[in-house]
């Protein structure tokens, strides 16, 4: 099966290097791209994508803002932010915003490539970990975007469920939380798949993010 890829990028050469890099993939095709978020909007409606990669910075309309309003379409591609720098504030923005990971423009093609199979197949490219390194250094700065119906939503989870996601929110993998609640890999792996479901979230990143935004994890430290 071929991975749709999507380029929305306003430097040209940038692009150029991308879609070399991609064309040599026999899953992978540059079915599209765009210099800012307006045309990436306007072509995504015309264009069928699974992976768009996204700058952040860009005129007229930028990669943030883009990213929200594809996520807040019905079935949308998923989204890896690029980024120049290492946990800046705008990964944060772009993860708040719907994407299922961020990597740094300099990424080695060999990475690039696994991140956008990752993606692709329902997987972060962020560690959770990392993710949560970028909410404690940011969170304290940006207002709360917590609103009340996802606090409600929580109260859907079991308790082992909460156990779970405020676990998974710490960074834990599936094997240790297995080892930290004494369960098998799979069990923990069933509840990740339930908590995702009902609180209608793409993958463990936004599982954190949602952790901090409702208070069932605190910037700096543990839930």
């Amino acid at each position: 099966m071929t991975i749709r890829v999507m380029l929305v990028d306003d430097q040209v050469l940038l692009r150029t290097g991308f879609r070399m890099v991609l064309a040599a993939q026999p899953d992978m095709e540059v079915v599209a791209e765009a210099g800012d978020g307006v045309e990436a909007l306007q072509v995504l409606r015309s264009t069928e994508v699974d992976v768009v990669l996204m700058d952040v910075r860009m005129p007229k309309l930028d990669g943030v803002e883009t990213t929200r309003r594809i996520c807040a379409d019905t079935d949308p591609p998923k989204v890896l932010i690029l980024t120049t720098f290492d946990l800046d504030e705008y990964a944060f923005s772009g993860l708040k915003a719907g994407a299922s990971g961020f990597m740094l423009k300099d990424v080695p093609p060999g990475e690039l490539l696994a991140a956008i199979r990752s993606v692709h197949s329902g997987d972060a490219v962020v560690a959770p970990s990392t993710t949560r390194r970028l909410l404690d250094r940011f969170a304290p700065m940006l207002p709360g975007t917590a609103k009340e119906p996802q606090h409600q939503e929580l109260e859907r989870l079991t308790g082992r469920e909460r156990e779970v996601m405020v676990l998974v929110a710490q960074g834990l993998s599936n094997g240790e939380i297995a080892a930290r609640l004494v369960l098998s890999e799979a069990t923990v792996k069933t509840h990740v798949g339930r908590i995702l479901t009902k609180l209608g979230l793409r993958d463990r990143v936004q599982v954190v993010v949602l952790a901090y935004e409702t208070g069932l994890v605190r910037a700096g430290g543990h839930g």
